[in-house]
């Protein structure tokens, strides 16, 4: 069942949806209501930290002597996310110890690294979704139940977590409740851009005074097989090489290894700190130019321009000898980047075949 409280922005073709904490908070509002009034509720109405009022379907009602469970089945919107059409569960039950506690069970995962907003050994269930359950409970305690004790659970979540970032940000046995504002946007590039923070984030709490971004898969798996480094200080930053490194700024990482394929740091070299396509692609043609800078004659820059690749100006250039020209784009992407963090941060750089052959490298 789909919950009708999914939000469409009027000036948007893409429907909001609502976070794991307001499933988590609904569905303990449920659980309070049905404990109170001892028979199944359907729907329950919660006002989410942005303040925007949602009626949530509520599914998997039961209803004990002591206890009321029931569950939210989370809508992503239009929001590319692993979590849309999980089942989040809380059980309430009337505790001899005065006050609410909110704890984990099955599916929600459990910190093991400093650097998140949640402690080690605590619950992934974070302080904003965690202040908006005790908010809905609180009201259900009365005198004679003073006390009331709040499970949330997540069927599947153990497998579900797999897809996300929590086993690198060190959070194991499940997925995290999370969500400051309570709702969905359907603005994915952003989460991403977050995780990647949030590992940085990781990575300086456990004292890592270097870090490793690969582009993708060639270097992370030139890293695994060849440098044979384990995943804690690599990060695969995609496009954001500009984005990461400001974070790191902020952070006052001071060194960076930058390993990745030649198709994308040739970007980097022409001063392009995102390298996706959108944001241009002229590799052959600058693969061609440093070839002409470094000696190379007509017909080699006539047969480097001839390709649709940069992976294929490579054996052209092997052939000719002048594979320095991968070093001279090694050096411009360290120059680039250096002027584009005023220097702030010491950066290496490897550029790979697509076969993870090191082609370039400066300042390693």
């Amino acid at each position: 069942m789909r919950n009708n409280s999914t939000i469409r922005n009027p000036k948007s073709a893409f429907k909001k949806g609502f976070t794991t904490g307001t499933c988590a908070q609904a569905a303990a509002r449920g659980a309070c209501i049905m404990l109170t009034i001892q028979r199944p509720v359907d729907e329950v109405e919660v006002e989410t930290p942005s303040g925007v009022r949602l009626k949530i379907n509520l599914v998997g009602q039961y209803i004990g002597k002591d206890f009321a469970k029931c569950a939210v089945i989370k809508d992503a919107g239009d929001d590319i996310d692993v979590t849309d059409g999980a089942k989040i569960y809380a059980e309430v039950r009337i505790s001899a110890q005065k006050g609410v506690f909110i704890k984990g069970a099955e599916g929600i995962g459990k910190a093991t690294k400093p650097g998140l907003a949640i402690g080690v050994g605590d619950w992934a269930i974070n302080p904003v979704p965690r202040r908006m359950i005790l908010k809905e409970v609180s009201q259900f305690l009365t005198k004679g139940r003073e006390g009331l004790e709040v499970t949330i659970s997540v069927a599947q979540g153990r497998e579900l977590a797999k897809k996300t970032f929590n086993p690198k940000l060190g959070i194991v046995g499940g997925i995290s409740i999370i969500g400051t504002t309570g709702i969905v946007e359907p603005k994915s590039l952003d989460a991403y851009k977050a995780s990647l923070s949030l590992e940085l984030n990781v990575l300086k709490s456990e004292g890592y005074k270097k870090v490793i971004f690969v582009l993708g898969y060639v270097g992370e798996k030139f890293c695994k097989e060849t440098l044979k480094l384990k995943e804690e200080p690599v990060i695969k930053i995609g496009d954001y090489v500009g984005f990461m490194l400001e974070e790191c700024v902020k952070r006052k990482i001071k060194e960076v290894l930058l390993i990745g394929h030649i198709g994308k740091l040739i970007k980097v070299a022409n001063g392009q700190f995102n390298t996706h396509y959108k944001f241009g692609d002229n590799r052959v043609n600058s693969i061609a130019r440093y070839a002409k800078l470094c000696g190379a004659d007509n017909n080699v820059v006539k047969d480097i321009l001839g390709q649709d690749t940069a992976e294929a100006t490579i054996e052209i250039l092997r052939k000719g000898k002048i594979m320095r020209v991968f070093d001279r784009i090694s050096q411009d992407v360290l120059n680039r980047l250096g002027e584009f963090v005023k220097n702030k941060v010491i950066i290496d750089c490897i550029i790979l075949s697509l076969q993870g052959e090191v082609i370039g490298a400066e300042g390693i």
